[in-house]
């Protein structure tokens, strides 16, 4: 098992649930993913679900609040950014001309982190980490293995996220765009297209798993849906985008290869 110590700046390194049902959820995905849930109380009251392998923090979860649903605020997966200045990136986001919807704040001793919305409007976080760096396991069975901006200007997004991060990017045969920091491939972007109806631009989240089919009827068996049946990558694998019952959705992969190590390795 490979344990991430630290993340260089740049790179995903943590996602989080903000779901109208957390015991729902943590029901739900420690039946998928075999996750341990350690809930941990914040100082702003309410718990904070870490959800865990063998003691390791794979991602997290916590409950809306009361205005957040009266407000109708759909379940929803956020992918964080690492980086070391949490207040230099939101001042880069506003000069590129991104949005900040929470600016930087300290949580307890574990970092410091923002909110922030692209010009597509897809909203995304950034962690400046403390105690908590981040996911300690990523790329392996059951843990965050991609992050996908679903965008239907990807242009506009290529160029904010090259200004905030200095993100460099490659575009395969199909169009697809994976984003680089200092050469690792980390991300990638996919242009939204009339199929797709009114869906919102979005960061999307991708856990690695041993076999999707597998993964997709206990999803279904456990009140969640499948959007999208198994569909195959080319040649990398194949893959079923998915939503658990409070609505939340995320993708779950399979690859034919290697997958890249974790950063560090």
């Amino acid at each position: 098992m490979q344990v991430v110590k630290a993340y260089p700046n740049g790179i995903f390194s943590w996602v989080d649930l903000m779901t109208t049902d957390q015991e729902g959820a943590k029901a739900f995905y420690s039946a998928i993913f075999g996750w341990d849930v350690n809930d941990q109380p914040t100082d702003m009251g309410g718990v904070y679900s870490m959800f865990e392998i063998e003691g390791y923090g794979v991602a997290g979860g916590g409950e809306m609040s009361p205005d957040m649903k009266a407000a109708g605020m759909p379940t929803v997966w956020t992918s964080y950014v690492k980086h070391d200045n949490a207040d230099t990136i939101a001042e880069k986001v506003t000069a590129a001309g991104g949005v900040v919807i929470m600016p930087p704040m300290d949580v307890m001793q574990e970092g410091r982190m923002l909110m922030a919305q692209d010009p597509t409007g897809a909203v995304f976080g950034v962690w400046q980490p403390k105690n908590h760096i981040g996911a300690q396991l990523v790329n392996q069975a059951n843990t965050l293995v991609w992050n996908e901006l679903q965008t239907r200007d990807i242009p506009t997004a290529r160029e904010f996220y090259s200004a905030v991060f200095g993100w460099t990017y490659e575009t395969d045969a199909s169009g697809y765009v994976m984003c680089k920091q200092d050469g690792r491939m980390h991300a990638g972007m996919l242009q939204i297209d009339e199929r797709w109806g009114d869906a919102p631009n979005n960061w999307s989240v991708y856990f690695l798993v041993d076999d999707v089919d597998a993964k997709a009827e206990q999803v279904t068996v456990l009140g969640g849906n499948i959007i999208v049946p198994r569909t195959n990558a080319g040649d990398m694998g194949s893959f079923v985008v998915a939503q658990d019952p409070q609505g939340g959705v995320f993708t779950i992969m399979t690859f034919t290869g290697p997958v890249d190590p974790p950063p560090g390795y």
